[in-house]
């Protein structure tokens, strides 16, 4: 039977696509008439078309009715299927969001390379909507609301997106009477880059009372399933949540089970078989089933003969044996940073001044900051001219001699053209306090060209940083290829210090490498990539890929104070 929900989609399709293509306002309105026909169409298609009633109806042409035939007969509609090919595929997912229409999604397309719904979004937080002819700040508003309202049926979200969220639920449900204790685990607790769900464990004397709390938290939406120790329900921003409860005594050791990961816990496992001992959700238990007393992880730990594993490196990648062998590092914290060099202010795409951001930097205890607005080439974010950079040198100096025991650093993030050569010639650089260099164009060269391109960067004796090394988007865009591995050697030649970008969109470095970045001797500095003084907080999510990665204090940069810092950022120019 042929669908007619689905043609009226197509139609609907074609009149959209009709648009984009700028064509006849008459043949567009045709067919959104024609879907909505079709939509509202009593009765079977089939039947519409053999009664002979299509004939009769006011809207249907002729070339609509041969639509109509075809799909009835074939179930697609060939003109669709080329319309459809002729146009990016991106825009269909850009008209989605509430708010955006064809033509300005388009325009997105065109002028600004948005090739998916999370660049999007990330082109929005970056302000480059606000100043972008036909759109402006309440535009941008309006699409961040519609793209926050389409994100609740990905599946996925930023660990910004729920790591905040899961510590207030926590700390609701262990308000409530008769809760002892409650927790955030699973994946959010080892601080995975994106997350599925929401993990949290609760200690109380009535396990199954806790259930009765968890459904009626604002934000529930729907019960999937509960039953005396595990609820769970779908929260309404699309995130699924777990509570599991059980009684105080077991908590240590249902906190440590449901934080994971699996593959941990299989090292672990093997472990304990080894000492004749069992474990599980409910604690460790001797091949007698005897169930030893466990207080809290560390108490885990102990009883395998390890130490204490920090929840950030449970993922089976030498933990165990180094908790074994007493080699665990001393991992670096959010309060270990005292000041950031990544930033942008109303000078290029920011939406607050370097006064603003200054003030903001030293509300949070730090004692310098590193302004680096946009190169010339990044004319989106209206990036610096020459006489502009001289215009904020001398704002950054005012702002110096009346704040003394707070330094502002003028910097630059500086773009890596295509060849690897920078944005500006050296003297200019020269001019900077320290530059960051940075990937925004050419994402498609190939791995040896991209390579190539950044090392040639870093062989600049005044590139102190290279900023987001993979130009990856979470949930949005993939890193552009490069051999980090070959990039982490260049920097270690060279003496170039790499970014943790702490925007929670980007977290690149990667995890994954900066451990080994550390092991070839590398240095990272922690930055927020901020746009507006509240995104000076991402700091806490660089220190999560820091932690994550094995790094400690000594490894980054911003750990130390103002002068040391800029030293590490300055020491090719000698």
């Amino acid at each position: 039977m042929a669908d007619k929900q689905e043609l009226a989609r197509i139609f609907a399709d074609i009149a959209m696509l009709l648009t984009l293509k700028g064509d006849n306002p008459f043949k567009i309105r045709a067919y959104e008439t024609a879907a909505r026909i079709v939509e509202e169409l009593d009765g079977d298609l089939a039947d519409f078309v053999a009664s002979g009633r299509m004939d009769a109806t006011k809207g249907v042409g002729q070339a609509i009715g041969q639509k109509i035939r075809e799909y009835v007969d074939t179930g697609r509609l060939a003109y669709y299927d080329e319309l459809k090919a002729s146009v990016p595929a991106v825009l269909f997912e850009l008209v989605k969001i509430p708010g955006l229409g064809p033509k300005k999604a388009l325009q997105l397309h065109e002028q600004l390379d948005i090739n998916s719904v999370g660049e999007l979004e990330y082109a929005c937080r970056e302000n480059r909507l606000a100043t972008l002819p036909g759109f402006g700040a309440k535009t941008q508003e309006r699409i961040l609301a519609g793209i926050e309202y389409v994100k609740r049926f990905q599946g996925q979200f930023l660990l910004a997106d729920a790591w905040p969220l899961a510590e207030k639920i926590a700390a609701l449900l262990g308000a409530q009477p008769g809760v002892a204790a409650a927790a955030v685990a699973g994946s959010i607790r080892r601080r995975k880059e994106t997350v599925k769900d929401i993990d949290i464990v609760t200690a109380a004397a009535e396990p199954a009372s806790v259930a009765a709390h968890v459904v009626t938290l604002p934000g529930v939406e729907k019960v999937i399933g509960q039953g005396p120790t595990k609820t769970s329900v779908q929260l309404a921003n699309g995130m699924n949540m777990d509570v599991r409860a059980v009684r105080p005594e077991e908590f240590a050791a249902a906190l440590h089970h449901f934080t994971g990961s699996k593959e941990h816990h299989v090292r672990l496992r093997g472990l304990a078989k080894d000492k004749g001992l069992k474990i599980n959700e409910y604690g460790i238990e001797t091949t007698a089933g005897e169930r030893l007393p466990v207080a809290d992880e560390a108490a885990f730990y102990c009883a395998l003969g390890l130490a204490y594993i920090e929840p950030e490196l449970r993922e089976d990648t030498g933990e165990v044996e180094a908790a074994a062998a007493g080699t665990l590092p001393a991992l670096v914290t959010a309060g270990d940073i005292r000041g950031v060099f990544h930033l942008h202010t109303t000078f290029s795409d920011g939406s607050a001044t370097p006064a603003e951001m200054a003030a903001a930097a030293r509300e949070r205890g730090w004692g310098y900051l590193g302004v680096t607005d946009h190169s010339r080439t990044a004319v989106y974010a209206r990036g610096l001219r020459l006489e502009t950079v001289a215009e904020q040198r001398r704002e950054i100096e005012r702002l110096n001699a009346a704040a003394p025991g707070f330094t502002i650093f003028a910097g630059i993030e500086c773009d890596i053209l295509a060849d690897g050569s920078l944005d500006y010639p050296d003297e200019v650089l020269a001019g900077f306090d320290f530059v960051i260099a940075s990937v925004h164009s050419a994402f498609r060269q190939s791995e040896a060209d991209m390579t190539r391109r950044i090392i040639r960067a870093m062989e600049n004796r005044y590139v102190g940083a290279i900023g987001h090394p993979t130009g990856r988007i979470l949930l949005a865009r993939d890193g552009y290829a490069v051999d980090l591995a070959a990039v982490i050697a260049a920097a270690a030649a060279t003496g170039t210090v790499v970014e943790i970008n702490a925007s929670p969109y980007r977290l690149d470095l990667d995890w994954r490498w900066c451990r080994k970045a550390k092991e070839a001797g590398v240095m990272l500095t922690i930055n927020p990539d901020a746009h507006a003084p509240e995104e000076l907080d991402y700091v806490q999510y660089g220190a999560a890929v820091a932690r994550k990665g094995w790094l400690t204090a000594a490894d980054i940069v911003n750990t130390r104070p103002a002068a040391a810092a800029l030293a590490l950022l300055r020491r090719k120019r000698n």
